[in-house]
């Protein structure tokens, strides 16, 4: 069955949300963002999160120490890069920590999806580039690759079309941050609808 993230989490009332849908992963986003939240702010809503889900840090070119300190206090599980982090960065992160690591893909053609499965990471994602505004990249760039990766489906990704983009790229799991907001915040029927509408398929 294809994997649910649920993703930008910052309300203490989000994490209420999550513990009663059962995604399998969660987001904080460190990076920028108007969803961004502090170590403190992290470390107060993990500790309200269900232990069996899982606990995804989002970041952009962030100082490898600071993401090593985040996993160190268990505050998330998994590292997701979403800037220009290299293969020597990558292999700095990983020498360090052995977390999974998912690196996030601006998917403009297929060459980007292709270049991206050299990195030493666990899982990729593919993106329109812009997280969290609700804009989907062109699915037909991927369909007709072999990814060998596990892959996340992001970007755009809602009630209305979660269903096709499972059935037409068979990601490891899709990646759900406004497509379950209602004015900017986190919706609690949309997620649910959405985590039903992704089991049934």
């Amino acid at each position: 069955m294809t994997k649910i993230k649920i993703c930008g989490l910052f309300q203490s009332c989000d994490i209420e949300f999550v513990n009663e849908a059962k995604p399998d992963y969660i987001g904080f986003v460190f990076a920028k963002s108007r969803r961004q939240v502090t170590k403190e702010q992290a470390g107060k809503l993990r500790a309200l999160l269900d232990h069996k889900i899982i606990s995804v840090g989002v970041f952009v070119n962030e100082k490898v120490e600071n993401i090593v300190d985040l996993i160190n206090e268990n505050i998330i599980s998994v590292v997701q890069l979403h800037g220009q982090e290299d293969e020597c960065y990558i292999q700095t992160l990983k020498s360090k920590t052995s977390v999974p690591i998912i690196k996030a893909v601006k998917v403009t053609n297929a060459v980007d999806i292709i270049e991206a499965q050299k990195l030493p990471v666990d899982f990729l994602l593919l993106d329109q580039g812009e997280g969290g505004t609700g804009k989907v990249f062109d699915w037909t760039l991927a369909s007709g690759i072999k990814i060998a990766k596990p892959f996340f489906l992001a970007g755009g990704m809602n009630i209305d079309n979660v269903e096709r983009g499972i059935n037409e790229l068979g990601p490891f799991a899709v990646d759900i941050s406004s497509g379950v907001e209602t004015n900017g915040v986190k919706d609690k029927n949309k997620i649910e609808q959405i985590i039903r509408r992704i089991q049934n398929v």
